[in-house]
């Protein structure tokens, strides 16, 4: 019985739980409870979009569990989603990075307006403005009469400072 995140092994994992490679999914291999039986899918969706598996009592991150059922230990940082959906956890889609890594490819906020990560409309310049955020620091990219510019010179700064292709996209699908 494993009672905390050091004391779960890979040993103890794949004798509880099978998981696909392929799908991502993981299905119970023993019957643990009433909603948790053989052959079930294992976890449920938290509040914040990720595929949450309750293992001896304690809430484990799918995405997390999969790299150390693949790999054989913990990731050294943050999991991230390469194609940015919480709830896919193909092997292939998961990547172990460091925090600031991993928000280089984030989703474009709810709020953006501008359809474009970095770029808003600046109504006091009656101007567009990128920036882009590097290592906690905001970096003004410059004010622009158009909005291509602004655009343009957020993805040059995206190249620059290795955000990942995907990043500041919208989200698709689950």
């Amino acid at each position: 019985m494993s009672k905390t995140r050091k004391d779960l092994t890979q040993k103890y994992l794949k004798s509880i739980l099978d998981y696909d490679s392929t799908t991502g999914i993981f299905l119970w291999k023993e019957t643990r409870s009433q909603r948790a039986r053989i052959g079930d899918q294992a976890g449920t969706v938290d509040k914040y979009g990720y595929n949450v598996i309750n293992i001896d009592g304690y809430p484990r991150r799918a995405h997390r569990l999969a790299w150390l059922y693949v790999k054989g230990h913990w990731p050294n940082g943050d999991i991230d989603h390469i194609n940015q959906s919480k709830y896919d956890n193909r092997i292939d889609n998961l990547r172990d990075v460091d925090h600031a890594v991993n928000g280089r490819n984030q989703l474009i906020n709810k709020n953006n307006t501008s359809g474009f990560a970095g770029v808003c409309w600046n109504k006091k310049s009656k101007k567009w403005e990128a920036s882009i955020m590097v290592n906690y620091k905001t970096m003004h990219l410059g004010r622009f009469t158009n909005k291509e510019d602004a655009i343009n010179a957020r993805k040059q700064a995206n190249i620059k400072h290795n955000f990942h292709p995907n990043h500041g996209t919208k989200k698709v699908g689950v």
